[in-house]
Parts: C-alpha cells; sequence; structure tokens
C-alpha cells in the first residue's frame, strides 16, 4: 500500500484546474464579465500609478501608500485572472507544481499584504487628523520606505510556509476543483495527513488579518473621538472626508473577505462554484474599485489625472 502510494504521488508531475464545473454554459459570459473587470482594474491601476509618478504635488506619503496598494493589486490580478480566461478561452487547464505552488504563494502573501496597508495607511489618517501638528515629521518617506518593507517581510515571511507545506506532500489526485491554486483545494489532493498544513493557514491568517483589522479599528476609533471634539463649522465634515476613500475600501475588502468566509465554512449548504467566484471576485473586483474610488472623492488625484490627459493630447 505504501509502496502504491509512493508511485501515486511520483506520477502527479502537474494539477488540472476544473473551474466552474456546474456553469459550463456560462463559462463564456462569465469570460467577458471577467475580461472587463481585469482591464478596468489593470488600467485604472495604472493611470494611479503613472499619474501620481507624473504630478510632483502627488509626491507624498499618502500618495506612496496608495502606489503600494496599486502595485499589489495588480500582481494579485497577473497572478489570478490570466489563468482563469486562459482555462475558459483555451481549455488550459493543466498548472504545473512550481507555477501552482507560486501562485499559491503570492495570493497568501499579498492578500495579507494589502490588509497590512490599509492598516498603515490608517495609522496615516490618525496621525494627520489627532496628531496634524506632528504630521510631516512622523509620515515621511523614511516612514513609508520602512512601512513598505514591513509590509513585503512580515507578510511574506510568516506566509512562506503554506506552499512549502503543500509542496512536500506526497499527492495521490491531480484534479483541483477551483480556478486558482487555493491551499485547501491543493492539500485536499494528498495522501498525507494535512493537519498541520490546515491549522498554520488558519492561525497565521486569522493572526495577521485579525491584528490589522483590530489596529485599523482602534485607529477609526481615535479618529473619531478626536472629531467629536472638534467644534469648528465645517471642520468635523472636512476631517471625515479625508478618510473617507479609505473607510470604504476597508469596509469593502473585510466585507468581501467575510462573505467569502462564511461561505467556505457554509460548503456543504451552498452550490461548490458559488465559493469559487467568490474567490476570483475577491481578487479583481478590490482592484479595480480602489484607484476609481480615490480618482473620485480625492480632488488632487482628480485634478493630476486631468492633466496628465492633456499632456497626452499635447503630445498628440
Amino acid at each position: 500500500m505504501e509502496a502504491q502510494k509512493n508511485t501515486s504521488s511520483i506520477l502527479v508531475s502537474e494539477f488540472l484546474l476544473i473551474c466552474f464545473p456546474n456553469l459550463q454554459t456560462w463559462q463564456h459570459w462569465l469570460s467577458l464579465t471577467l475580461s472587463l473587470l481585469f482591464l478596468l482594474a489593470m488600467g485604472a491601476n495604472a493611470t494611479l500609478l503613472i499619474t501620481i509618478r507624473m504630478e510632483a504635488s502627488l509626491h507624498e506619503p499618502m500618495y506612496y501608500l496608495l502606489s503600494l496598494l496599486s502595485l499589489l493589486d495588480i500582481v494579485l490580478c497577473l497572478t489570478v485572472i490570466p489563468k482563469v480566461l486562459a482555462i475558459f478561452w483555451f481549455d488550459n487547464k493543466s498548472i504545473s507544481f512550481s507555477a501552482c505552488f507560486l501562485q499559491m504563494f503570492i495570493m497568501n502573501s499579498f492578500l495579507t499584504m494589502e490588509s497590512c496597508t490599509f492598516m498603515v495607511m490608517a495609522y496615516d489618517r490618525y496621525v494627520a487628523i489627532c496628531k496634524p501638528l506632528q504630521y510631516p515629521s512622523i509620515i515621511t518617506d523614511q516612514f513609508v520606505a520602512r512601512a513598505a518593507i514591513f509590509v513585503a517581510a512580515r507578510n511574506g515571511i510568516l506566509t512562506m510556509p503554506i506552499p512549502i507545506l503543500s509542496s512536500q506532500l506526497r499527492y495521490c489526485a491531480k484534479i483541483i476543483k477551483n480556478c486558482i491554486c487555493t491551499n485547501m483545494s491543493v492539500s485536499k489532493l494528498s495522501c498525507d495527513d494535512i493537519t498541520f498544513n490546515q491549522l498554520y493557514q488558519f492561525v497565521i491568517g486569522w493572526t495577521l488579518l485579525g491584528s490589522d483589522l483590530i489596529l485599523i479599528i482602534l485607529s477609526y476609533s481615535f479618529i473619531l473621538k478626536a472629531v467629536l471634539r472638534i467644534k469648528a463649522e465645517g471642520a468635523v465634515a472636512k476631517a471625515l472626508g479625508t478618510c473617507g476613500s479609505h473607510f470604504i475600501l476597508i469596509l469593502f475588502f473585510s466585507t468581501v473577505l467575510l462573505v467569502l468566509v462564511i461561505t467556505n465554512l457554509a460548503r456543504e449548504r451552498i452550490p461548490p462554484d458559488v465559493p469559487i467566484l467568490l474567490n476570483i471576485l475577491h481578487h479583481l473586483i478590490p482592484p479595480a474599485l480602489n484607484p476609481i474610488v480615490y480618482g473620485v472623492r480625492t480632488r488632487e488625484i482628480k485634478q493630476g489625472i486631468w492633466n496628465l490627459l492633456r499632456r497626452l493630447k499635447e503630445v498628440r
């Protein structure tokens, strides 16, 4: 029996992604929707990055943090969506071991990096409103650089064991009932005990995301407390307006993530394609909305985009 398991694990050199097995007739329409959202996410984030890079007035720590968020969104989209579209359009279901575990690492690490970036942005807003006189000396370019290193190091190091543990397992099957290489979908194919694998992801995921969420809530609690003390007319609306875009993005990110967790916990009560679809949309809709929300609500970014468009017209 042991020899048979070893033989099976050796024979499996790649995985097959079976995407939406119960929605075959809808895959073309779904692929069109995903393609449009993908183009929107790529275009919006690229426009935001170019605008911040070209506009000297946007060379400030707050916008550098927004640039970091856009970079994370672009990498997440490029890691997930092209492969999903390749499955829909070209029936390219195979994915190598190395590509699968690389995708797993990027999805886990960059998702927590986004959460950590939101936490740093919440701290930025806390200092701006609660300690405005100290803001220029606290939130500096050096602070942003250190924060970016912290975001990458903390989440990259702590999530790296997830794909490493999965890659060390012996696999007796190759068909993944998902569009992407999530740890749970892949590890279920193993002949070995995956209890520690699942436990590590659960503990690390909730520790990283939970600690970020707690710090975000604390930051906004202090912000709200400080704002309610302001008695000048219009000052409250102005103070809350500076946090509005950031709060909307955090709320949306957390809500989609919570819905995804609930649907995975209630997997037996809902169609199997629903968690798969929500997982894909979670890697696509926030990246598409983040730059749009900031672009619409932030006057400086809107002005920067108009200046960029004017420059392009002058070049032509």
